[in-house]
């Protein structure tokens, strides 16, 4: 493929230098008295010379201009008659040069070569119209060509410019694609990482009661297996809800199950209580409607701080406090166990993805330990603003 990109330019090279010579020859068929013949010699020397330097146009333009000028200056001086057919070398290179050199740049240098071509005709008597006319034309020749020339720079420049648009357009698509697939992926291994790790925490722990008792107290390991059973089966709703939820789009219709939200703490804290961790719950202010998001993220926040409880706090008990104001919901989760998770160990992903969790929906989530022993998680999510009642009801 490039082998013959590059065929195809050296042919058009010498196709245009064979049209050139030929062109230049033609002009030194007139002679200066006005009659036809044979081109001369020096007609042929300057059609050689001055198409010798053609081929180097493209990586030398000045250098072309150069010597196609210096060519047709020496037209007159060798007898020959300055017609535009014999200045068409300079007139290629003056293309070429508007093509691959600055507008103004370009402008001044063809300005100079038709100067020079026009001058180098010496004038003696009055001037006839027929010679101002020919002058005029190889004047204007080289500046067409650079006319042209520089439309055709500005139509390659507008092409790169929006086959550039073009490529950073795709790259910002592609880019903004990876970045939205990454999202996701942290999105599913938070909710999975919230929810496997609370079910099978609370399975766990109902396990373990069931193995101590299983000889010395028969029915309490029943009941701690009844319980396990309930606890996997909920697993079980919770991770085809979630699943659901994930693989709904932005216009999909909604899952079977509702995602969870604050409407469902009471069977949240029941499940943490059959597994031995009794929590109590503090309300304060007027509860009011969450949006899904945050309904979600309140709801995830308090199963996740409550199961680093139960595994890490090695206390059976935990309070639970939501505070309600104007604008915002503080939810605090506190123990008066040990600190979870050790100070010499980085933070788990639960503590990180909750922070993501809080961060998502405009809010803020901290945690640490608490002076007097044990371990606080607090966070603060925004409410949508409560509505006017009272100017309701006077409508």
């Amino acid at each position: 493929m490039a082998d013959g990109a590059v065929r195809g330019t050296r042919w058009r090279a010498g196709a245009v230098t064979a049209v050139a010579f030929a062109f230049c020859l033609l002009g030194g068929v007139l002679q200066i008295d006005d009659t036809l013949g044979p081109p001369p010699v020096a007609a042929y020397v300057i059609a050689v010379v001055s198409c010798a330097v053609l081929p180097v146009r493209h990586r030398a333009p000045l250098a072309a201009v150069a010597g196609t000028t210096v060519c047709g200056v020496l037209v007159q001086p060798l007898g020959l008659l300055l017609t535009p057919l014999i200045v068409v070398p300079a007139v290629v290179a003056a293309y070429s040069l508007a093509v691959r050199l600055d507008g103004r740049a370009a402008s001044a240098v063809t300005l100079a070569s038709a100067a020079l071509l026009v001058a180098s005709t010496p004038l003696f008597g009055d001037l006839s119209w027929k010679d101002a006319s020919r002058m005029g034309l190889v004047a204007a020749s080289p500046l067409i060509a650079a006319v042209l020339g520089h439309s055709t720079r500005n139509r390659r420049a507008y092409l790169a410019a929006m086959e550039e648009r073009a490529r950073r357009a795709e790259e910002s698509r592609d880019s903004e694609a990876r970045r939205r697939v990454a999202e996701e992926r942290v999105r599913i291994a938070r909710e999975l990482h919230d929810l496997v790790a609370h079910q099978i925490t609370l399975a766990n722990a109902q396990a373990t009661v069931a193995s101590h008792l299983f000889d010395a107290r028969p029915e309490q390991t029943r009941k701690s297996l009844r319980e396990l059973v309930a606890t996997t089966r909920d697993a079980l709703d919770d991770l085809r809800a979630t699943v659901g939820l994930l693989r709904q789009s932005g216009d999909a219709v909604a899952p079977s199950e509702p995602a969870p939200g604050l409407s469902r703490l009471p069977t949240l804290l029941e499940s943490f209580r059959r597994a031995g961790l009794e929590v109590t719950v503090e309300h304060e202010g007027t509860a009011r409607p969450l949006p899904p998001g945050v309904d979600l993220t309140a709801y995830r926040i308090v199963q996740e701080a409550l199961t680093n409880v139960a595994k890490h706090a090695g206390t059976g008990t935990a309070r639970v406090r939501l505070a309600w104001n104007r604008d915002r919901v503080t939810i605090t989760v506190a123990d008066d166990g040990g600190d979870a998770p050790a100070a010499d160990q980085p933070p788990g992903y639960g503590l990180i993805g909750l922070r993501e969790r809080a961060t998502a929906v405009g809010g803020h989530l901290s945690a640490g330990s608490r002076p007097e022993g044990g371990f606080l998680v607090s966070t603060e999510l925004p409410l949508p603003p409560a509505r006017d009642t009272a100017a309701e009801d006077a409508s």
